[in-house]
C-alpha cells in the first residue's frame, strides 16, 4: 500500500485552514465550511470559471463538442489533485480551489490568445495568464458590495499564482508586503498543496492531449508508440487484452499512464518529505519543490511533452487556426484601443484603457472574441455565425 493511501488527519507539513493567513478584507468565519472550502465555492460560482467552458485548449471551441476545454481541464486537474493529497496527508480543499481558479485568467484561444495579448500589451506592463487569474480574484470578478474580487484566502491566492515575472512581483509585493508575490523574490517555495497542482496540471494536459489528439486525427497510435510512455501502457494492455483495439486500448493506455505517474508523484514525494524528517510548513517553503515525479518519470514525461510540441501543438492544422486566433485578438485590441466606446460602459471609462482592453478580452469566450471581431471588422476568420 502507498504511504497514507486511506488517508487521514492532515500532516504537519500541510495547510490547516484553521491556521489560514486569512483574506485581503477580514470576513466573519462561515458556520459549516472553512476558509478552503469557501474559496471553491465562491470560484465555482463565479463568471469566470463558467466562462472556462468556452475557452479553448488545443482545438478552438468551434471544432468539436467533445474536446476539453479550459473548464473540463480545470476539472481534471482537481480530481487529480485531490486523489494525491488525500494520500499525502494535504489539505484536498485547498488544492481542489486552487486547481480550479488556476486557469481563470485565460484568454480566449488558449496559448495563441496569451502570446497576442502579451504583444499587445508588451509597452502597457505586459499580459502573464497568472497573474491575471490571481487578477480576475482579487479585482475583476463582481460579486460582493463590500470588495472587489472573491476576496480568497492567501494560501488561494499563492497558489493561483503559479508564474510571476520579477517586476510584476516587485509591484505586488509594494502593495502587499510579505504578501502572495513575496516567494518570487525571496526565491522560497509555495504550500505543498500548491506545489501539487502544478504537477496534477502537468500530468492532466499531457494525457489529455493525447486523447483530443488521436480523436481529432492529427496524432495516429501508430505515432504515440514513438514515444516510451505510451509505449510502454499500450503493451502492457495489449499483453492483458490482446484484442483490445481503437477508442477501448487508448483509454485504457492513457488511464495506467495516469494511474502510474499519480503512484509515481506519491512515492517520489512521499520519500522527499521523509528525507527532511516529516517537516512543517515553514520547513517546506525554505526547502527545493518537494513534489515531484522520481528521476525516470520525470525523463519520460518530459520526453512526452516534447513529442507533443512537436507533433500536436506544432501540427500545420492546429498552426492555421493558431494564427487566426492570434491575428483575431491583435485586432480586437487595436479596435477598442481606439474606439473604447465599444467596449462596456464600464471598462470604456477607465483611466488605464490599455489595461482596460486587455482585462475585456482576456474574459472573453472563443465564441463570444470571434463573433465581436467579425463585428468590428466584419471579416470572419474562426468559426460561424
Amino acid at each position: 500500500m502507498l504511504p497514507g493511501m486511506k488517508g487521514g488527519p492532515l500532516a504537519p507539513y500541510a495547510c490547516d485552514p484553521a491556521r489560514s493567513r486569512g483574506r485581503r478584507y477580514p470576513e466573519a468565519d462561515a458556520p459549516t465550511r472553512n476558509a478552503f472550502q469557501r474559496d471553491r465555492d465562491r470560484i465555482v460560482h463565479s463568471t469566470a470559471f463558467r466562462r472556462l467552458v468556452y475557452k479553448t485548449q488545443v482545438f478552438l471551441n468551434h471544432e468539436g463538442d467533445l474536446y476539453r476545454t479550459r473548464l473540463t481541464h480545470s476539472l481534471e486537474v482537481a480530481q487529480l489533485g485531490r486523489s494525491m493529497a488525500r494520500s499525502l496527508r494535504l489539505n484536498e480543499d485547498l488544492v481542489e480551489a486552487i486547481a480550479l481558479a488556476h486557469d481563470l485568467g485565460h484568454t480566449p484561444f488558449g496559448h495563441a490568445g496569451q502570446d497576442a495579448l502579451q504583444d499587445c500589451m508588451a509597452a502597457h506592463g505586459g499580459f502573464e495568464h497568472n497573474l491575471q487569474s490571481l487578477r480576475v480574484v482579487d479585482e475583476l470578478e463582481e460579486r460582493y458590495p463590500q470588495f472587489n474580487g472573491l476576496n480568497l484566502s492567501f494560501e488561494t491566492r499563492e497558489g493561483i499564482l503559479k508564474h510571476c515575472a520579477l517586476r510584476h512581483a516587485r509591484e505586488i509585493e509594494a502593495r502587499e508586503p510579505g504578501g502572495v508575490a513575496a516567494r518570487f523574490l525571496r526565491r522560497t517555495q509555495p504550500s505543498l498543496e500548491a506545489q501539487l497542482c502544478n504537477l496534477a496540471d502537468e500530468i492532466a494536459y499531457n494525457a489529455h492531449d493525447i486523447d483530443d489528439g488521436i480523436r481529432s486525427g492529427l496524432l495516429s497510435v501508430a505515432q504515440m508508440q514513438q514515444v516510451p510512455l505510451f509505449a510502454h501502457y499500450s503493451e502492457q494492455t495489449l499483453a492483458e487484452h490482446p484484442a483490445l483495439q481503437g477508442r477501448r486500448h487508448v483509454y485504457e493506455v492513457i488511464r495506467r499512464m495516469l494511474s502510474d505517474q499519480v503512484y509515481d508523484v506519491i512515492n517520489a514525494t512521499s520519500a522527499a518529505l521523509q528525507a527532511l524528517g516529516e517537516p512543517d510548513l515553514t520547513a517546506v517553503r525554505a526547502a527545493p519543490a518537494l513534489v515531484q515525479f522520481s528521476a525516470t518519470m520525470r525523463a519520460q514525461s518530459s520526453a512526452l511533452k516534447s513529442f507533443l510540441f512537436a507533433n500536436l501543438y506544432r501540427h500545420p492544422q492546429v498552426m492555421l487556426t493558431t494564427e487566426q486566433a492570434r491575428t483575431v485578438v491583435a485586432e480586437l485590441f487595436a479596435a477598442y484601443l481606439s474606439a473604447p466606446h465599444e467596449m462596456p460602459s464600464d471598462f470604456a471609462a477607465r483611466a488605464d484603457r490599455p489595461r482596460a482592453v486587455a482585462d475585456y478580452i482576456a474574459g472573453m469566450t472563443d465564441r463570444f472574441a470571434g463573433r465581436e471581431h467579425a463585428r468590428l471588422t466584419g471579416r470572419q476568420l474562426l468559426g460561424a455565425e
